[in-house]
């Protein structure tokens, strides 16, 4: 099993650097939106809605949201509709803020959140601003390199809490929805967030303090982000959002951080106007 994850891992990492610094920026921008479109196939299984006419009507849904916000936001054109973007980013960071109450209290939250429906609106929630906050990355100067750094935020932060928390995790950050996630190895993957922000910081010409700011709230809402599918994971009864990743389960289940950390990178990004 550890062999097939490392060459799913190694297979998965390839496809993303030749499409990410290959493909011309709207080709990566469409292949990412067919990951966010199978992302919402399982998202629709985790609201509960079993049945595949309404998975892929989800689906369709989904892939028409990201059609029309591609659009009336400027980026099949030349100009930009920037506070439209801001809006909507914003609105999308408000969003997280709701979701950290609801795993922070969960199972009780079940109750506000817990019918199909509700669990399916969640759905729209998480997965349509990632793919906003992704496309707008890339249009920025360098912006295969500052979506690589969000990945590479996001490892950091999960790797970290992962080492740190096997070697000298003790408390618990969220019993109740990932008991194996520990305070230490939280802090741990945060601490690596810092040396990486400065890091690139002094290679930069930009606002160190800023830039520091920005990595660390993509740094602390990519935990969120993992956090959120492993509650409605939870309470669906399942382990992993779907098969189709040998050794990693589903497209979610490794985009999870992503959903989370994407949109306050852009936010921050677009707010403190930084840039290599």
């Amino acid at each position: 099993m550890l062999k097939l994850r490392i060459i799913t891992a190694l297979l998965m990492a390839t496809v993303f650097l030749l499409i990410l610094f290959i493909l011309p920026a709207w080709g990566f921008q469409w292949f990412t939106a067919i990951i966010v479109i199978i992302g919402a196939w399982e998202w629709a299984n985790l609201a509960g809605f079993k049945s595949s006419l309404a998975r892929l009507g989800f689906a369709v849904a989904i892939a028409a949201s990201l059609l029309v916000l591609y659009y009336s936001c400027g980026f099949g054109s030349e100009l930009l509709h920037l506070e439209s973007i801001k809006t909507l980013l914003l609105v999308a960071c408000v969003w997280w803020a709701v979701a950290l109450l609801w795993v922070q209290s969960y199972p009780q939250s079940a109750l506000l959140w817990g019918s199909r429906w509700l669990r399916l609106l969640m759905g729209v929630l998480v997965l349509v601003p990632t793919w906003l906050a992704l496309v707008y990355i890339l249009s920025l100067n360098n912006g295969e390199w500052l979506v690589l750094l969000a990945v590479f935020i996001v490892a950091i932060a999960d790797s970290g809490g992962y080492f740190v928390g096997r070697s000298i995790g003790r408390r618990k950050l969220a019993v109740s929805v990932s008991p194996g996630k520990t305070w230490e190895g939280f802090w741990g993957g945060q601490i690596g967030n810092v040396i990486l922000a400065l890091l690139v910081g002094f290679m930069t010409s930009g606002s160190i303090y800023s830039f520091v700011f920005v990595v660390m709230m993509a740094s602390l809402a990519s935990v969120l982000g993992d956090l959120l599918e492993s509650m409605v994971k939870r309470h669906r009864g399942i382990k992993d959002s779907s098969q189709l990743l040998p050794g990693h389960g589903g497209i979610l289940d490794r985009v999870d951080g992503l959903t989370a950390a994407l949109p306050f990178f852009a936010l921050g990004l677009l707010l403190s106007g930084w840039n290599f």
